[in-house]
């Protein structure tokens, strides 16, 4: 399965686009996760080509940049790879109730 449509793409604001709207309005309009680890990432922009920005809960719980890319190629036992939540619909950071545990800077 691919990580991002072109149609999800398009509808996931570029890098930088939501820079003014405080965190906890932020839209996550993505999920992606790893179905035999606790790591998600909430996609929140995107550049259009490889590289994201958003909401990341694993180890920690961070707001950064993460790579599609990267996140493809990670592997697991049995194959088992990262993939889109295809039943997530876009949420505010606040409605995802982890931004009590983001380093938010």
């Amino acid at each position: 399965m691919k990580l991002l449509t072109k149609e999800l793409a398009n509808k996931i604001p570029k890098l930088y686009e939501t820079e003014e709207v405080p965190v906890s309005n932020k839209v996550a309009l993505v999920k992606l996760f790893h179905p035999v680890s606790n790591w998600t990432w909430y996609v929140m922009e995107y550049d259009g080509k490889d590289t994201c920005w958003g909401l990341v809960v694993g180890h920690e719980t961070e707001l950064g940049y993460f790579s599609l890319s990267e996140l493809d190629a990670i592997e697991s036992p049995f194959d088992i790879r990262v993939e889109r939540d295809i039943f997530f619909r876009p949420t505010t950071v606040a409605e995802l109730g982890v931004l009590e545990y983001a380093a938010v800077a």
